[in-house]
């Protein structure tokens, strides 16, 4: 009986719990209404209010990353993003009504890092409810006038993969948050509709666009990205009302000083009635500029909600006692940018359109954004470079069989930490900047040890040898390189990260006299020694014996590496010495053009087979000094070029010129003035003139503040029209004192005509078919003031804060000097009639500038070149088959589970190339020599969504505009011979997961 009954018993509690298993899943599953699903359904004949909690992290600006997140230097800045997190969830905890959206991935990563299972469990469930709403979800809010393309999409993948692995599918973002960032990009706004997005919110537009468009209710409108994409290029888009503020006295968070809502009715201070009636008549107002009876209240702001039940307590009430009062008219909730959008979606009306870019910002009469363009041009550089090293350790670890290493976890959320709006852009506190460039500093150490390992691997003919040495040379920015120094014999491995072969001219910093370089078949190839600078050798912080280079031409595969023998032979021979000196030419020149220097000391350019001349010269612009009280009073800073005078100031000639020539390259060594100078190179065949610029330091003795820039002034008429980059993407067609979008008024005639150069910028002569470009190494500012003339701006030392708070003057210094800063720039010009040739050249030197050769370096000691090459393979390439010249291998980096992530991209706009802007396929089974493809799965852009479930809002456009190419989705085609090919049409990227197996 007792058996019978603990039987029945058990029998009881196991169907309880099985119950109580089904029903727990059956919540869990229930409790996913997250996304629209989690919108609360708006009233049609009210104005519906959606407030929306938010709390803006900058990842760096007046703090590091680290001070803000864990709150240090309160004195600096109150900021501390741990108990940001921590106080919202607690708040989220207290009511379901409530939600908050969060941006910043790599904030949120660092914070789950350190959270026990339990808070994990609930965070997941918030996220599932839409209550906690992630929004952007890229690793930092990214600027978008300095930025390249390849970094957005990799720092927003980095961003998204780290929330699928966390938070699952509900955390997948679904709208841009551009909230911060000074102007915004057509790029940006084409990869966020590519990531899958419904939509993106900004807050910083030009004063008089934003005028123009609140009073034509304008500001919510869809963004034409690209006119090679088409519809898969589309993004609806919402300028905010009030930035990302709350309504002016609305602030209720410990960092603000209005006064909270006080409800008790035996309260003197009770203020309910009035300072609803204020926030109701706000809302009315702010409706009256907007189409839908929908708008959107931000309440949040830099590094809010440290204590966030004193906001939600507050805005509880706002929301109860507005409903109460008002609710006849207003309905007043708890939101979210996606469940705004929505909203507008279902009102199914016809929006506006916008083709072009909101650059450049101002945000007065006399303060435009537009000094952040060049501003730290060293930094800009250091995260260019990162950019390119960080695609050859991504590729190198996939092409040698190692995964995710923590280094190169390291090396990608550096580089994401760079693409934030206050670091690339150079307007962060100078020891932020300092932290900036150690975070990266480190990353490069871990990727130099990846792919040091991977090259050992790769180059080895049998198992059993032991592994060679490949260094790094991380100075060759300045001639410098210890092992190249100190090694009598060495080998230069050069891998190629670019999918084209690459014709490239190595220069190897030497101590020696006469060097023999043999290629990997043994051949002695022409070589040339050219003395380095003086003005190189002088750089502050310079520690290198070498007062030579050796110049040598080498061709590499794609994908690939190539292996040079240098041998040290002693003495110069006559002919090697006559190239050392200084050669009795008045001039120096190829084929295609000349160069010599006019008396004035500007560099002149004269093409043999056009009637085409371009004079190159330095000049600068003295930087308004001010006391910020009034727009008139602005300072030029960090983020504002303001010149004091709208004329520009020459750079008077004191300085000195020498010509060299050689069988390699003809140089011009020009020192301008004490802190100006360059070299100008001519190679042989090249079409490009290649420009090596110095700057620096630059004087402040006189206490005027300069912003140094170069011109190429041409005969060409361009008749005020030039065109800049998008991004390192896309170009965008300039006029001079124009805006696509309004009548504009320019009180500041020469900074409202700057815009963002990340790659190129050109102008164009109709009448004589002749475009000349200027293709560039890092982000700059640039313009064309004068027809025939393009202007960019290459360094900026200044004394006065412009006061946006950074809180410093630009006055940069390193090694006890004003900071030196070197570059290049390449000119090309070319026949426009010749299209594809012209595109084609200069996308070749733009994907040479922004992915160089790496350099590496083996001692080869008592290693002859015989021996070498018996044990090393001293070429390969890891692609079996050529690539049409219009592909790219944009991504190729390891993912997870044994697998790779793939990206392919078409690097021609529509009609921008002739038959190469024509679509082009490729098969993904014979792309790889030593790779196996076992399966593939296409992705959005993020690589966080299969391809076919993405599904995105459809919208309504008033405009009479036709699309010439609407986007249809191209699955991947597996033909009867077994090939999986992939079709890629103008400006298309696509990417894929791919199983492999290495062979």
């Amino acid at each position: 009986m007792f058996k019978r009954v603990l039987y029945l018993l058990l029998l009881l509690l196991f169907t309880l719990l099985c119950e109580a298993a089904i029903l727990r899943d059956s919540e869990q599953s229930s409790s996913k209404t997250c996304g629209y699903e989690s919108c609360i359904k708006v009233d049609p004949n009210k104005l519906n209010v959606h407030i929306v909690p938010h709390s803006h992290d900058d990842v760096g600006w007046l703090k590091t990353v680290d001070q803000y997140y864990y709150g240090s230097r309160s004195l600096t800045q109150k900021a501390g993003v741990q108990y940001i997190i921590d106080s919202v969830i607690e708040a989220l905890r207290r009511d379901p009504a409530r939600k908050f959206i969060y941006v910043e991935t790599a904030f949120l990563w660092k914070w789950w890092q350190r959270q026990d299972e339990k808070t994990k469990e609930e965070v997941k469930q918030l996220v599932n409810e839409g209550r906690l709403e992630i929004i952007g979800g890229a690793w930092s809010m990214n600027d978008e006038a300095t930025t390249h393309y390849q970094s957005i999409i990799d720092h927003s993948t980095w961003g998204f993969r780290r929330l699928n692995d966390t938070l699952g599918e509900c955390a997948r973002p679904k709208i841009g948050w551009q909230i911060d960032p000074f102007g915004h990009s057509r790029e940006q706004a084409s990869l966020f509709a590519q990531f899958g997005f419904d939509g993106m919110f900004f807050g910083r537009l030009d004063f008089q666009d934003k005028y123009k468009r609140l009073k034509e209710k304008t500001a919510e409108f869809l963004w034409k990205a690209s006119s090679s994409l088409g519809e898969k290029a589309y993004l609806f888009s919402v300028a905010l009302f009030n930035n990302y503020s709350p309504p002016p006295g609305f602030c209720f968070d410990v960092l603000c000083s209005d006064d909270p809502l006080i409800d008790d009715p035996g309260s003197p201070d009770n203020n309910i009635e009035a300072r609803i009636k204020v926030f109701y008549n706000y809302t009315m107002y702010q409706s009256r500029f907007y189409q839908t009876n929908n708008i959107i209240i931000t309440m949040g702001g830099d590094f809010t909600y440290q204590q966030s039940e004193m906001y939600f307590m507050n805005l509880d009430k706002l929301i109860r006692y507005t409903n109460k009062i008002y609710g006849s008219e207003v309905n007043v909730f708890y939101s979210t940018p996606s469940c705004y959008l929505k909203s507008l979606n279902e009102a199914q009306i016809s929006w506006p359109s916008k083709s072009d870019d909101f650059f450049p910002y101002s945000s007065d009469p006399h303060a435009f954004w537009t000094g952040f363009f060049t501003s730290r041009p060293t930094l800009k550089f250091f995260e260019r470079m990162g950019n390119n090293f960080l695609q050859i350790t991504k590729q190198l670890s996939v092409l040698s069989s190692q995964m995710d290493s923590e280094g190169l976890i390291h090396f990608k959320e550096a580089m994401g930490v760079m693409q934030h709006h206050d670091a690339v852009t150079g307007t962060e506190k100078q020891h932020v900047a300092a932290d900036y460039a150690r975070l990266l500093s480190a990353s490069f150490a871990y990727g130099t040890e990846i792919v040091s390992k991977a090259v050992s691997q790769m180059v080895k003919k049998n198992p059993q040898i032991p592994d060679a040495e490949f260094h790094s040379c991380l100075l060759l920015n300045i001639s410098s390189c210890v092992i190249t120094e100190s090694s009598g014999n060495f080998v230069v491995t050069l891998y190629n990260p670019a999918s084209q072969p690459t014709s490239t001219y190595i220069r190897v910093p030497v101590t020696g006299n006469a060097y023999n370089v043999s290629d990997n078949s043994g051949s002695e190839i022409v070589t040339q020694l050219l003395p380095v600078p003086q003005f190189v050798r002088q750089t502050p912080g310079r520690n290198s014996n070498s007062t030579k280079e050796l110049v040598f031409f080498a061709e590499i595969p794609p994908l690939g590496y190539r292996s040079f023998y240098v041998t040290e032979l002693g003495e110069l021979t006559a002919e090697e010495g006559e190239e050392m000196k200084p050669a009795s030419v008045s001039a120096i020149e190829n084929d295609l053009y000349t160069v010599s220097v006019n008396q004035a000391g500007n560099v002149v350019v004269k093409w043999k087979n056009m009637t085409l001349q371009v004079t190159q010269s330095f000049h600068y612009y003295e930087g308004m000094k001010g006391n910020n009280t009034a727009f008139a009073y602005r300072a030029s800073g960090a983020y504002i070029f303001r010149p004091k005078e709208s004329n520009v100031y020459n750079v008077s000639y004191s300085g000195s010129y020498k010509f060299y020539t050689g069988p390699v390259v003809n140089e011009l060594h020009l020192t301008v003035n004490s802190y100006i100078s360059q070299v100008v190179r001519v190679y042989k065949e090249e079409q490009k003139v290649e420009f090596d610029w110095v700057v620096g330091p630059i004087p402040i003795q006189d206490s005027i503040g300069r912003e140094i820039i170069t011109k190429y002034s041409s005969n060409l008429q361009s008749d005020g029209t030039f065109y800049t980059d998008s991004n390192g993407r896309e170009m965008i067609k300039r006029r001079r004192n124009y805006r696509p979008s309004w009548n504009v008024t320019l009180e500041e005639p020469i900074a409202g005509n700057y815009y963002p150069v990340t790659a190129k910028i050109y102008l164009e002569d109709v009448e004589k078919k002749v475009r000349v470009s200027l293709l560039n190494d890092r982000a700059q500012g640039g313009t064309s003031m004068l027809d025939g003339e393009l202007e960019v701006m290459l360094h900026r030392r200044l004394l006065n804060d412009d006061a946006f708070g950074v809180g410093e003057a630009l006055n940069e210094t390193a090694f006890g000097y004003g900071l030196v800063a070197r570059g290049s720039h390449s000119l090309i010009a070319g026949r426009i009639q010749d299209l594809a040739g012209v595109a084609l050249q200069e996308k070749t030197e733009a994907i040479s500038l922004a992915l160089r050769p790496w350099y590496l370096f083996t001692p080869a000691g008592g290693v002859t070149f015989h021996q070498w090459k018996a044990r090393y393979f001293m070429k390969g390439s890891s692609l079996k088959s050529k690539l049409s010249k219009n592909v790219h291998i944009l991504t190729l980096e390891p993912w997870k589970d044994d697998t790779i992530l793939l990206r392919l991209e078409h690097l021609f706009e529509k009609d921008e190339a002739g038959a190469l802007s024509q679509s082009a396929t490729v098969n993904l089974l014979d792309l790889f020599a030593n790779i196996e493809i076992i399966s593939v799965r296409e992705t959005s852009l993020g690589g966080n969504q299969w391809i076919e479930q993405m599904k995105r809002l459809q919208w309504q456009i008033d405009s009479n505009e036709v699309d010439d190419q609407p986007y249809t989705f191209t699955s991947i085609n597996k033909t009867e011979e077994g090939a999986m090919e992939v079709v890629l049409n103008s400006m298309e990227i696509r990417t894929f997961i791919m199983t492999v197996k290495h062979t």
